[in-house]
């Protein structure tokens, strides 16, 4: 049975030996040793702060302080954007927040540390770390109805069970020759489990990078001497798939943040001559449930977890969900353990890694003043095309661009709506509903009249 259920204290890697690579950075190799090293000089620099917003860009550092953090007791914040009004709402929230970043600078709300440079200190080699398994690690947050997000909090055990069990269901728990590229940040929940701590607790290796572009990813895999799995979105297949992009050879490809589709997971199998296995969570839960998505429409839970219906809502439990949490999507039972998904819920989008509800667009959207209403619209996807985030906006004294600008101040910039257009009046039922059908009329337009 996996460790973090078993023990009252979980190691921070799963047995590595010192001189093992836990990551590459660079092109270099960096042994499990030289990760301890970097993570006990860090904890001695940090701050006695309670929470910490980790905004390292570098996967290898992002892990260097998550880890530094925990050491000190501290609570690593994972929400949605980095905005300047999330984050003086969480600074209000997180009394002693304070912020790390291999960038230039941090948000000027926070004190802000700059990752140091770390080379040139040398410990004596030390037992590994253990973490108590019920220590609160992080704190991930969804992005709320409201405009609110919701803060939901990740015990050591229980993400340390639940990238363990992935490892399993992969087929590469303790692959220690195997290394995972990952195209989306280590701040999200599925780039946090499946390219992170899946690699502190998996037995694999972790590459630094963050490659957005084809011919980046297909760089950072070519740096890899060894045996490679790619950790990514359907956008990014997409991008691979239309380019053509050479690949060196893969021994799997991992795909979640938004459903996958049977023709893109076969070309995908096709063009890389690997297998995809296809993620299927969301932040309350995390990972629940994975699939072999070219050739089965059907999920299976990862190992301890089932589900049970109540009225129309599905529910998950056991393993490392904490209680029973519902699925936000329509879902069909075969069993405690498979089932299918028919689709999201309307309100919520996926959009290059990133979830939210038009909900919370729609209440950022109307927060703005001089805004008289306001609606955030999805059209739908045509084959070969992909679909852009719109906003419909009733403004008569407001500039296209100054919404923009409002809006950067709420939302990150990838749900920024593209195009927008202002209106005179939403089309409005008798109820004061806004029905898809008549917002893909107004879509349909205003096509010409769009605001970029």
């Amino acid at each position: 049975m996996p460790v973090a259920q078993t023990m009252q204290a979980v190691p921070l890697l799963h047995r590595r030996h010192p001189d093992s690579i836990f990551a590459w950075q660079g092109g270099k190799a960096i042994s499990a040793q030289r990760f301890l090293t970097d993570v006990l000089s860090l904890a001695e620099k940090l701050p006695a702060n309670p929470y910490v917003l980790n905004l390292c860009a570098d996967r290898y550092r992002f892990a260097v302080v998550f880890s530094a953090a925990m050491l000190r007791g501290q609570i690593s914040l994972l929400p949605p954007n980095h905005t300047p009004d999330l984050i003086n709402r969480l600074k209000q929230c997180y009394h002693g927040l304070y912020c790390v970043t291999d960038g230039a600078n941090g948000p000027a709300a926070l004190q802000t540390i700059i990752y140091p440079d770390l080379s040139g200190i040398n410990l004596p080699k030390s037992a590994m770390p253990e973490i108590p398994a019920s220590q609160v690690a992080a704190i991930v947050f969804t992005s709320g109805s409201t405009g609110d997000p919701m803060p939901n909090e990740k015990t050591w055990g229980a993400i340390s069970r639940s990238v363990t069990v992935e490892a399993m269901r992969l087929g590469i728990f303790d692959r220690g020759d195997l290394t995972l590229l990952g195209t989306v940040p280590a701040q999200h929940m599925y780039g946090f489990e499946s390219t992170v701590l899946i690699a502190m607790q998996g037995g694999v290796r972790l590459h630094a990078a963050k490659p957005f572009f084809p011919a980046d990813i297909s760089e950072s895999l070519q740096e890899i001497p060894g045996p490679r799995a790619l950790v990514t979105t359907p956008v990014h297949l997409r991008a691979l798939i239309t380019n053509k992009t050479a690949l060196p050879k893969l021994e799997l490809i991992v795909c979640a943040t938004a459903p996958l589709s049977r023709e893109l997971a076969v070309q995908a199998e096709e063009l890389f001559g690997s297998p995809l296995q296809e993620i299927y969570g969301f932040t309350e839960a995390g990972q629940i449930a994975s699939r072999r998505t070219a050739i089965t429409d059907e999920w299976h839970t990862l190992e301890g977890l089932a589900l049970h219906q109540k009225g129309e809502t599905a529910y998950v439990s056991g393993g490392h969900v904490v209680g029973e949490l519902p699925l936000n999507d329509i879902t069909e039972l075969h069993s405690e353990t498979t089932f299918l998904l028919h689709g999201r819920t309307a309100d919520l989008i996926n959009i290059a890694g990133k979830r939210t509800s038009l909900a919370s667009l729609n209440h950022q959207l109307n927060s703005i003043e001089g805004v008289k209403d306001g609606v955030f619209f999805m059209p739908e996807e045509k084959a070969g095309e992909t679909s852009r985030l719109t906003a419909f906006v009733v403004a008569a004294e407001l500039s296209g661009s100054e919404i923009l600008s409002a809006l950067r101040q709420r939302m990150d910039a990838i749900f920024l709506p593209r195009p927008l257009h202002i209106v005179d009046t939403l089309p409005r039922n008798s109820t004061g509903k806004l029905t898809r059908d008549s917002l893909e009329k107004l879509f349909q337009q205003c096509n010409k009249g769009q605001i970029k």
